[in-house]
């Protein structure tokens, strides 16, 4: 579904994406904007589902979750829960995505079908996950792991194409 968002509406989406703490009182200001108009925009921002959340970004290295993985996984299309139904990718995809130390999930194309995103304290962290948990999931084939040796760039934010245009009101 395509959303028209005015000039304004991209601005404040850029300024909260920054920092989701800013007042209405200084988004106004820095969008040249009433403050009404700016609380408008954002609340039809979030009925529209534009903005689903707001949340902190927290530091995994000084919580001591440094260590990240991307996995692999393959769905095993032949097997089937107890009940005879087939398992599928997205109810594998969905079991997965029930454990804590797992950021991200995503149902993907190509040699694999899934592409998981973990988190946890170090690689032996890493392996036990992909050992005692992961590989106990009913329908899952085979698995690879590829470990994070330094991030470049993680981020939330909008497309640099878009941001690019509405950055800086």
């Amino acid at each position: 579904m395509s959303v028209k968002l005015d000039e304004k509406d991209l601005a404040i989406l850029v300024l909260i994406q920054d920092n989701s703490k800013l007042t209405a009182n200084l988004i106004a200001k820095k969008v040249n904007a009433p403050i009404t108009t700016v609380f408008a925009k954002i609340k039809r921002m979030e009925e529209m589902g534009i903005i689903t959340q707001y949340r902190a970004i927290l530091s995994a290295e000084k919580l001591n979750l440094g260590t990240a993985a991307f996995i692999l996984a393959s769905v095993s299309y032949s097997a089937k829960y107890n009940d005879g139904t087939p398992v599928s990718q997205r109810s594998v995809a969905e079991e997965i995505a029930r454990f804590p130390e797992v950021q991200e999930v995503h149902i993907i194309t190509g040699d694999w079908d899934l592409l998981v995103k973990l988190r946890a304290e170090n690689v032996d962290a890493v392996g036990k996950f992909v050992v005692d948990k992961l590989r106990l999931i009913k329908g899952l084939d085979k698995t690879l792991t590829c470990m994070v040796f330094e991030t470049v760039k993680e981020t939330t934010s909008l497309p640099q194409t878009l941001r690019r245009n509405y950055s800086k009101p």
